[in-house]
């Protein structure tokens, strides 16, 4: 503003609204106005004509003194048709006029007031959100450890779907595996392989997950590293296994904590290990093989070891009150032996260069009812991973292994006892 402007050029740089608190004047700029601040001693006659500008700021210079001020020394320097109410002793120090801009309007920035000294921080929003979702990774960090300890293996959408089934990102489970990786030492890995994760508990995580107590004891647990960077499909394996628990836990037929995996089971030719053995609902369990590559020759061998254990001799010595008891009766029958044997479930998944899982299914049906057992000391059920996974491994997906029977599929509640 140049020297000598009246009031009229100033209301004709933009629409002004003078507004008296307490005694002060001041003059109201419209948004896209530049406030400059003069700065001062308002009353003194000399100063008139040569008062100077303070450069652009947004926090006010601490007020002068007040100095003893008649009518004339708070009058503009040219005489106008209306003259201004004294100022306030808090507000002679300064004066806000404004100054047309020089520049076209610019949008103000998100967040930014220009009636206060401080603009709001950008993000601040967000921040509760955020510390609701570490919050979160941080409440499931426990439980994401416990299920690596348990499978082996798992996939950060794999976790999700057992442990937060009703979130629709893997944000929360990725927060919690990934501080368990800064763990010092460690307590989970991690391989990466065609732009997916794979995770799996190093030795300090089992160390932990041990220590807490929550899991089945177990001889021989192993992490899954070894399983993670496999190229000979043993990966793939394990992941159709998990999402075969999956499919139990969705829908409620078994708690993916009751899952152990590849647990040695002795006969007399050598130890019987199956990929799982699940523990249902109802309190029996069941024996679980995945298949993605295996022969039929090899399949059927499984199937012979199957009933070699379950025929296996009774061990240890018992009493009078206590027959002496084979391993299965010892693990799976309960006190009063009052279960039978627990059926066997054969899982088909799919696989590269290999057929499809229902015509897999259906010869290893052809060759599985030759074996003398089956159907009759030994309950033999199968079913495709596409199937338990679109139709629930509670539902009628599973087809019984014997003469018989034909296509029809059964319920687990359903499927014939072993005698």
């Amino acid at each position: 503003m140049q020297k000598g402007c009246n009031r009229e050029e100033v209301a004709a740089v933009g629409s002004e609204r003078q507004t008296a608190d307490k005694g002060a004047l001041w003059t109201v700029a419209p948004a896209h106005a530049h406030i400059r601040v003069r700065a001062g001693p308002a009353t003194d006659p000399a100063a008139k004509g040569r008062r100077t500008e303070d450069k652009m700021t947004t926090a006010p210079t601490p007020p002068t003194p007040p100095a003893p001020t008649d009518t004339a020394a708070t009058a503009s320097p040219t005489a106008g048709p209306a003259v201004s109410p004294a100022p306030s002793p808090a507000a002679i120090g300064r004066r806000l006029s404004v100054v047309a801009d020089q520049t076209p309007d610019s949008p103000a920035p998100a967040g930014c007031n220009s009636s206060s000294e401080s603009t709001d921080v950008l993000g601040e929003a967000s921040r509760p959100r955020k510390a609701a979702a570490a919050k979160a990774g941080a409440d499931i960090r426990g439980e994401v450890l416990l299920t690596l300890a348990q499978l082996r293996l798992a996939t950060p959408r794999q976790l999700k779907a057992l442990l937060l089934p009703r979130q629709q990102g893997t944000d929360h489970v990725r927060r919690a595996l990934r501080n368990l990786l800064a763990e010092s030492p460690a307590l989970v890995g991690r391989t990466n392989r065609a732009q997916q994760s794979y995770w799996y508990c190093t030795p300090a995580g089992l160390a932990e997950a041990a220590a807490s107590g929550e899991l089945a004891p177990t001889t021989g647990r192993t992490t899954g590293k070894r399983i993670a960077a496999s190229k000979t499909g043993l990966r793939e394996h394990s992941l159709a296994l998990v999402d075969t628990v999956i499919a139990f836990h969705r829908a409620g037929a078994a708690d993916f904590a009751d899952w152990p995996v590849e647990g040695a089971h002795p006969t007399p030719a050598g130890n019987l290990i199956p990929d799982g053995v699940v523990l249902l609902a109802d309190g029996a369990s069941a024996f679980m093989e995945i298949d993605r590559t295996m022969s039929y020759a090899r399949l059927i061998a499984k199937l012979e070891r199957y009933d070699a254990y379950r025929n296996a001799p009774a061990s240890g010595r018992g009493n009078a009150a206590r027959p002496p008891r084979s391993h299965w009766q010892e693990t799976y029958a309960g006190p009063p032996l009052q279960r039978s044997f627990p059926p066997v479930l054969f899982v088909f998944a799919p696989a590269p260069r290999r057929a499809a899982p229902d015509t897999r299914e259906a010869v290893f049906h052809e060759r599985a009812r030759n074996v003398a057992s089956v159907n009759y000391k030994l309950t033999v059920a199968t079913t495709t991973v596409p199937l338990l996974t679109k139709t629930g491994a509670g539902k009628a997906v599973w087809r019984i292994v014997g003469k018989g029977h034909g296509e029809e599929h059964r319920t687990l509640a359903t499927l014939p006892k072993a005698r």
